[in-house]
């Protein structure tokens, strides 16, 4: 057998393996969490349903490209060598550990090298946008409605209504990152893949997929897991549809790829600073203090910088989000040194946040280690 064509699917399989496993954390990560009374073959088939639809509908509309058009830039390697595993093996080690990690940084970087800055840099500004808007739309619905999910179990006629929204938000959520991530997955394969090869790739992932769930996620669930409320099915549906909203707006209008995991833990990190302040600052019973006051001016400033950058689209500079960086920075600090006054235990909060960026900081550093390693590798077997 042809040493190429088994590199080929083996890179396949394991890079399948893990990005579902690493990603499901995204899309399916309060899914699993929100639903984990049913069973989980029923909560397989309802997202390999939508796998098996994102996946023919593309085959068909794209002339045999899975990846919707994302790997155009990206050339098949006609002569794969072992260093190609080489990104699925360590991204599977990783997920297996709970890191996440990028899985655009890991796999698709590899096949172009050059685009690892504006990569970084978009990946950056799609962490610090889902944070600002998460302290800011946290804020509100904590008083308006996860103070009161927290305080009051869900209804049976609520939890019917509840589990329909949740399950289309996640349906479609599930559905978006599908069409951008398959690039990850079949950059292994041809760019037009024949009948034959797609049914036995749609084979695979459904069989991988249905481990994910069996398995409850993994070790990258707990993650997700760790956040306040996040088992409870309406605040589920409230993270997958502000999700779905951040991810339609770097879809829509950005032509970089970039890092959805940064993403998801950015939003779930503001998340979870906002509702701990907010329920801690009602269990305090005092008055406001000026810090209270210097972070509602500068919700305004972070309100009216994420506006700017949604006007400018694609067109953001790196100081603009550098500058960006730094206005959360100073805004969690506030928050800290404001719940320090008050008496309100917040350290634990900032440890979680902290540790979650730490995993996924730690994860940039492996993959830009491994791109340099696998280029120089497969530049000694090529020559």
């Amino acid at each position: 057998m042809d040493p190429t064509l088994v590199i080929m699917w083996v890179g396949f399989i394991l890079a399948g393996y893990s990005v579902v496993g690493n990603d499901s954390i995204q899309t399916l990560g309060t899914f699993l969490s929100s639903n984990e009374q049913r069973a989980w073959y029923v909560l397989w088939m309802y997202a390999g349903s939508i796998l098996a639809f994102t996946l023919l509908y593309g085959w068909y509309h794209y002339s045999g490209d899975v990846s919707y058009g994302r790997l155009q830039k990206y050339a098949f390697i006609e002569n794969m060598t072992w260093p190609y595993l080489l990104p699925p093996l360590v991204l599977m080690l990783l997920t297996r550990s709970g890191i996440p990690v990028s899985t655009s940084f890991l796999i698709l970087t590899f096949f172009k090298p050059s685009g690892l800055y504006d990569m970084t840099m978009k990946s950056i500004l799609g962490y610090v946008l889902a944070f600002a808007l998460a302290i800011l739309v946290w804020q509100a619905i904590t008083k308006l409605l996860d103070r009161r999910f927290i305080e009051n179990p869900i209804t049976p006629r609520e939890n019917r209504i509840w589990t329909v929204l949740q399950w289309c938000s996640t349906g479609f959520l599930w559905g978006q990152w599908l069409i951008q991530d398959f690039a990850n997955i079949f950059v292994y394969l041809p760019r037009g893949l024949t009948g034959l090869e797609i049914t036995l790739s749609l084979t695979i992932l459904l069989l991988l997929l249905g481990y994910i769930f069996y398995s409850r996620g993994g070790s990258i669930q707990e993650i997700v897991k760790a956040k306040t409320n996040t088992v409870d099915i309406r605040s589920a549906t409230l993270i997958d549809f502000l999700y779905a909203l951040i991810l339609l707006f770097f879809k829509e209008y950005s032509n970089v790829p970039m890092s959805t995991t940064w993403v998801f833990l950015g939003l779930l990190a503001g998340r979870e600073i906002a509702i701990r302040y907010q329920l801690g600052k009602a269990g305090t019973g005092v008055n406001p203090t000026s810090l209270r006051y210097v972070g509602m001016a500068m919700n305004a400033v972070l309100l009216a910088m994420v506006l700017y950058i949604v006007y400018l689209r694609d067109q953001v500079s790196n100081q603009l989000i550098g500058a960006f960086a730094v206005l959360i920075i100073i805004r969690a600090v506030v928050v800290f040194w404001e719940t320090n006054r008050q008496g309100i235990a917040f350290k634990g909060t900032f440890r979680m946040v902290g540790l979650d960026l730490g995993k996924i900081t730690f994860g940039l550093v492996v993959s830009i280690a491994l791109v340099y390693i696998m280029k120089y590798l497969t530049a000694g077997a090529v020559g």
